[in-house]
């Protein structure tokens, strides 16, 4: 299905053409490109906006995610029962956050970008973070599709997913 790739901030020059096809794969590695996928790319206001109204947190972030399907369980696919639900959601991508930690980091931009698309795409299905042994569930398993992302593409692309 579809993958709808919105650049809505113009703080930070993006090559959306590799993000695209890095999000592609991470889609056919994790077995959902018959879903729909939207990334919306956001700079450090908006994301900040979306961050309070829905997580009641006053401050920007890296990633947001918004599934379409309720109760979820991690490592399943979502249930589809007509066309229309074959949607993962949307993943809010904090450009101009994740740019800043680069920044100080000195980390390579489109890597941390790709490897916080693959954390918002382990949200949408399902996986968490909120106790440990959701934490190591959503670790071991960006850790496996990163890990078969970083032979495609000859990089060494590591989980970003900090202890709960």
């Amino acid at each position: 299905m579809t993958l709808v790739l919105r650049n809505l901030q113009t703080v930070i020059p993006l090559r959306r053409a590799l993000l695209r096809r890095n999000t592609e794969a991470l889609r056919h590695i994790l077995g959902v490109k018959q879903y729909d996928l939207g990334v919306i790319c956001v700079d450090n206001k908006k994301i900040q906006l979306i961050n309070y109204q829905y997580k009641k947190k006053d401050c920007p972030t890296d990633v947001l995610s918004f599934p379409y399907h309720e109760n979820l369980t991690a490592g399943e696919l979502p249930k589809s029962l007509c066309p229309d639900d074959y949607n993962l959601g949307d993943i809010f991508l904090g450009v101009e956050f994740i740019y800043q930690q680069c920044q100080e980091e000195k980390d390579d931009f489109y890597s941390v970008l790709t490897v916080t698309t693959a954390h918002g795409l382990c949200h949408l299905l399902g996986y968490q973070h909120r106790t440990e042994s959701e934490w190591t569930q959503m670790f071991e398993k960006e850790k496996q599709i990163l890990g078969v992302l970083s032979k495609l593409t000859g990089r060494n692309l590591q989980p970003l997913t900090e202890k709960c």
